[in-house]
């Protein structure tokens, strides 16, 4: 009988990986902070991982342009404030993933071993 790690691991690596993703385009929203006409980008999270549990293969998530609450006289859409926050946010789910992965490696561990 053979292991399958993608039934044993369940959600969490395309959590993981959609977290990842989610990070860079909020790293690179703070990072143009600053840059005329540059537009704040995001990943719909629970609207992905449904896409991805449908699929069941590694696709590129569909990213989105964020609406700004107060938009800036030179065309930047960048909320300092939100996409701190936003990145602070995704940083404590990423973590909560991650224990969550580590807790299944561990289980099939104690499996394997026979504990």
């Amino acid at each position: 009988m053979g292991l399958s790690f993608d039934k044993a691991l369940g959600i969490h690596p395309a959590a993981l990986q959609l977290r990842l993703s989610r990070a860079e385009l909020i790293a690179a929203n703070l990072a143009n902070v600053d840059t005329p006409n540059f537009q704040a980008k995001d990943i719909d999270f629970a609207a992905e991982m449904q896409r991805s549990l449908h699929k069941n293969s590694a696709m590129l998530p569909e990213v989105k342009y964020r609406l700004p609450f107060q938009p800036a006289t030179d065309g930047n859409t960048v909320a300092l404030d939100v996409e701190q926050a936003n990145f602070s946010q995704n940083a404590l789910d990423f973590q909560t993933s991650m224990k969550f992965l580590n807790a299944k490696f561990v289980g099939l561990k104690q499996a394997i071993e026979g504990k």
